[in-house]
């Protein structure tokens, strides 16, 4: 699908648990490929305005395609936790009347395997939102204590395994550094026991 068209799971519902209004101001804090967005402005009216945040700048090339020359669309980029003081600053403060946010990871990020995200196709491990911000998720691997690769794998892979994964990424690093996301998912592969036959751990 061409991610200009990215069509959102769920997007009826999320837009029609905004309650929109056609002057209403909304804030859409994860604008991805723009199907939220494109939703929202096409049912306001012409005093109504949608603010929008996304730190992948892949996101905001996509905003300034889509959105070129809409006077009702502003894009920021950079996290949503940059919302409030970018509502103050507009003079918004109690005026917002929506906010979506739609967490994770989108499509076409896991779909680009130069942004390594997955575990299918191989590319960099890189992994951020905003490649310009934060080590890579390989510069974290490589320099990251066996303790805290753990910790974080247990957290927010709720992987059981977390500590022998973390032990064969140092055994393994000693010998070459990570570098790609299918060099992770081999030692990944390595560590954990064999669960259902064709499924990745």
């Amino acid at each position: 699908m061409n991610e200009l068209n990215h069509r959102p799971v769920l997007l009826e519902e999320a837009v029609q648990a905004l309650h929109l209004r056609a002057d209403g101001i909304y804030v859409d804090g994860t604008f991805g490929r723009g199907g939220h967005a494109q939703a929202i402005l096409e049912r306001l009216g012409p005093e109504g305005r949608l603010l929008a945040f996304d730190r992948d700048p892949q996101a905001v090339q996509t905003a300034e395609q889509k959105f070129f020359g809409d006077a009702r669309f502003s894009m920021v980029r950079g996290p949503f936790s940059m919302m409030e003081q970018t509502i103050t600053a507009r003079g918004w403060q109690g005026k917002i009347d929506g906010i979506l946010l739609d967490l994770g990871v989108s499509s076409p990020q896991l779909d680009d395997p130069r942004r390594g995200f997955s575990f299918r196709l191989d590319g960099p491990l890189d992994m951020r939102m905003d490649p310009d911000s934060m080590p890579s998720a390989a510069e974290w691997l490589n320099r990251a204590e066996e303790q805290e690769i753990a910790a974080i794998i247990r957290e927010y892979g709720e992987e059981r395994f977390a500590k022998r994964i973390a032990k064969v990424v140092c055994r393994e690093r000693a010998v070459h550094p990570i570098e790609t996301t299918l060099q992770l998912a081999r030692i990944v592969a390595q560590a954990v026991p064999t669960r259902e036959p064709g499924k990745d751990p």
